[in-house]
């Protein structure tokens, strides 16, 4: 039985990320919109000590204006063509093969095993510590294939000189390995298991607390409505919570370390630091119409297509 609950997981994440991936790699470009070189070259000290008397002296020119997710969308279509909506879908499909269906499957493991089997209920605070272990052991098993989506929805926004080119997630892990060494792919690792904490937490809990309150106040009958219903307020829930770590997480991962020179960031705090001082602290919910125009239909497309696998595989 636990094994078909990664099985399940795991087929309804992937036709979620595929399905949803455009708007995804729109996401990743606006929220690396302003990350100027003026930015990464601060000295790390002032990341974190001078205070106000060192800020006072660095004089940084104004970011450029922000871009909404359509003219983004736009752009990518009109410099590389509709094809470059998908770039990096490879590296989706392997993250979550490892990524989703671990934090789905082991979520729904301690969902039973930690289930009231007398009144067949959980309370909400149990469903939110299963969504933070799930959504951690799910992340450090996935990250390789995050650093590697991250980047190659990036590359298009590089002059054709600094790009990488990677040719598939194979090869993007591959070059990662030669270039930066193993230790690159957990580039980012402590973002990305906290966001994943953090959403599958709020993801996954919040859609059946959702549901549960739905059908407990007989608002609506268990179905395609009811589905609907629950996964579009969890995956509201999930944007809200999660769009700072993801923009953090995403600049830590795309970040191009030359060797023998300092990297950009020295960890997640100099990175949230430096995105402060140079954009403003509402730098940290850039991106986060597409992520909540994005979050939405996979969160969607994930619990229907979910419920959906249940019903085909009930009888297994």
């Amino acid at each position: 039985m636990g094994f078909k609950g990664f099985v399940e997981g795991g087929i309804a994440s992937i036709v979620a990320g595929c399905t949803t991936h455009p708007l995804d790699l729109i996401k990743v470009r606006m929220q690396l919109q302003g990350e100027s070189s003026a930015v990464q070259n601060l000295r790390p000290a002032l990341a974190f000590h001078g205070g106000a008397a060192a800020a006072h002296h660095i004089h940084l020119p104004p970011p450029p204006p922000s871009v909404g997710p359509v003219a983004v969308g736009l752009r990518i279509i009109q410099q590389d063509g509709a094809a470059a909506l998908f770039s990096g879908v490879s590296a989706t499909l392997l993250r979550q093969t490892l990524y989703s269906t671990t934090r789905m499957g082991l979520y729904d493991v301690l969902k039973k095993k930690w289930t009231d089997p007398s009144t067949n209920n959980l309370p909400l605070a149990s469903k939110v510590a299963a969504g933070l272990v799930s959504g951690a052991v799910g992340a450090a098993v996935g990250n390789p294939a995050d650093v590697a989506m991250v980047r190659m929805q990036a590359d298009g926004r590089l002059p054709a000189a600094q790009r990488r080119n990677y040719k598939s997630v194979v090869d993007a892990i591959s070059q990662m390995t030669k270039s930066e060494g193993v230790a690159s792919l957990w580039r980012g690792s402590s973002l990305t298991v906290n966001r994943a904490m953090l959403v599958t937490a709020s993801q996954l809990a919040s859609y059946d607390q959702f549901k549960e309150t739905i059908l407990e106040k007989g608002l609506m009958k268990d179905g395609l409505g009811t589905h609907v219903a629950a996964s579009f307020g969890a995956g509201f829930v999930a944007s809200v919570v999660s769009n700072p770590v993801d923009v953090i997480k995403t600049r830590v991962m795309n970040m191009k370390v030359e060797p023998g020179m300092a990297p950009p960031y020295h960890g997640a705090l100099d990175c949230v630091m430096k995105t402060v001082r140079a954009e403003g602290a509402m730098a940290l919910y850039k991106g986060f119409i597409p992520t909540i125009s994005r979050q939405g239909p996979f969160t969607i497309v994930l619990f229907v297509t979910l419920e959906q696998v249940r019903i085909l595989l009930k009888d297994f």
